[in-house]
């Protein structure tokens, strides 16, 4: 039986309409495909931005910490190796040259700094007019272990990290300087493994360095620890008008 026109005309479009079908079956499965791919890559994106501290403006923790510890500390304003010696209790004499101080607030326990040079015979004077508690020692050997922090303020090396030519112990004032502290939860009252060091606890102490850093001259150093609060702190310095 033959076809007729009208039933090859509707066999014809029944064919293309089967073939249109099928490629825009395709084409969407294609689509579907490309957008899961999209997904995915932007999931696996949002993990890393998540893992490094990008692309969500958030900073790390480790920087934080950093910041919170790079805060958690000041040096007082105004400061003058003549409030320091007071506090201390100990006098820099009026020959001595290179006269620094500092004082270190923190949350824990505040530090007093003074150092200044003399010659060698001044400075054995001085040691003998501010006697020790016990004795006076010498290292074994050089600290190794020592950050510096507390004379570094001022350029110096801290002085546990001597080993020749220097001498320390601690100092007791008898005069009503501010109660200086034992040495702060961590720190060594030996720093440099002696087993004769002063248990200064209770005592106006202060430990003192007296370094030979030269043939004919020889660096104090002083460093004391105070309960937090030591009041009035030095004003500091008005800027005058330009």
């Amino acid at each position: 039986m033959r076809e007729s026109p009208t039933d090859s005309t509707r066999t014809a479009r029944a064919r293309q309409s089967v073939r249109t079908g099928h490629f825009a079956s395709r084409g969407r499965l294609i689509a579907w495909a490309a957008a899961g791919v999209m997904a995915v890559s932007l999931g696996v994106a949002g993990c890393g931005d998540q893992g490094s501290g990008g692309g969500g403006g958030r900073t790390t923790h480790g920087g934080d910490r950093e910041a919170e510890q790079a805060a958690g500390s000041t040096w007082a304003a105004g400061v003058t190796p003549e409030w320091m010696s007071e506090q201390m209790g100990l006098t820099v004499p009026t020959t001595a040259q290179s006269p620094k101080a500092a004082y270190e607030i923190t949350s824990r326990f505040d530090t007093g700094l003074l150092t200044f040079t003399l010659t060698r015979s001044e400075a054995e004077t001085y040691l003998k007019e501010n006697p020790p508690e016990g004795k006076w020692l010498e290292p074994t050997a050089a600290a190794t272990d020592v950050e510096p922090h507390d004379f570094a303020h001022f350029g110096l090396p801290e002085p546990e990290t001597f080993k020749d030519g220097v001498r320390y112990s601690y100092v007791c004032p008898s005069i009503g300087a501010p109660q200086a502290t034992g040495a702060p939860s961590g720190a060594s009252e030996d720093p440099f493994g002696s087993s004769d060091a002063y248990d200064m606890s209770d005592e106006r102490c202060v430990r003192l360095y007296a370094h030979e850093y030269s043939p004919d001259r020889t660096r104090i150093y002083l460093r004391a620890h105070y309960e937090p609060g030591i009041s009035p702190l030095p004003a500091a310095p008005s800027s005058s008008p330009d």
